[in-house]
């Protein structure tokens, strides 16, 4: 674990699902923002004890880029009794359009975070695009309606979930895209970030990066 930035911290470790076959690295990223109040825990996974033993003293929010980011949550809503922000997962129509299955095969859609909204838990929050989040934090557009861009002003901080990813090659758009929609497409989508006054970038893949790789990675 390191310190990016004042109160921003960074920790990667193995996804439990992953698989010789993918086609992103085994190490994947989480990120924590310290606001004095409360730590925001970003697509946590294998949490370090040192922001556990924090977060006795913080008011913790795990707040997911996407929905199939769940990795650790529910471990950490069981142990921190936590509220988890989370865009909406895909429904059967999403899937079939994703990945070019029948309606047969999609069924009731993806079981990504469905417990959040079963049962007595109570601690999901759904958010989408345009929202702004009660710990002031803005989910912008990104590569998909629920794969959004966050924005944590008071950071200086972009976390652009899947969107921007860095799988060995520097910062790029991801090039996974669904069928219709080009990567000039998803350029255009992003181009408003860069009136934001990004300092660090914090991608689910890859390792932090500054302003000058968000540059590069929305250049056509």
């Amino acid at each position: 674990m390191r310190e990016v930035a004042t109160g921003v911290w960074h920790w990667h470790a193995p996804h439990p699902d992953w698989t010789p076959d993918e086609r992103w690295p085994e190490p994947v990223s989480s990120y924590a923002i310290d606001d004095g109040a409360r730590l925001l825990l970003f697509d946590p996974l294998s949490v370090p004890d040192e922001l556990l033993e924090l977060a006795a003293d913080r008011e913790p929010v795990v707040v997911l880029t996407a929905p199939w980011h769940e990795r650790d949550t529910r471990s950490l809503v069981e142990s921190l009794d936590t509220p988890v922000f989370v865009p909406p997962p895909d429904t059967a129509d999403d899937l079939v359009r994703k990945f070019g299955i029948t309606h047969e095969q999609a069924g009731g859609g993806s079981p990504d975070v469905a417990w959040l909204f079963t049962g007595d838990s109570g601690k999901g929050r759904l958010y989408a695009a345009g929202d702004r989040l009660p710990m002031g934090i803005e989910a912008l557009a990104g590569r998909e309606h629920n794969d959004l861009v966050l924005w944590a002003d008071r950071a200086a901080a972009l976390i652009p979930g899947d969107t921007l990813v860095d799988f060995g090659h520097g910062l790029q758009i991801n090039d996974w895209l669904r069928g219709g929609v080009t990567r000039q497409q998803v350029v255009e989508r992003l181009r408003p970030l860069l009136a934001l006054p990004v300092e660090v970038v914090l991608p689910a893949h890859g390792a932090p990066a500054d302003r000058a790789a968000l540059v590069r990675a929305l250049s056509l």
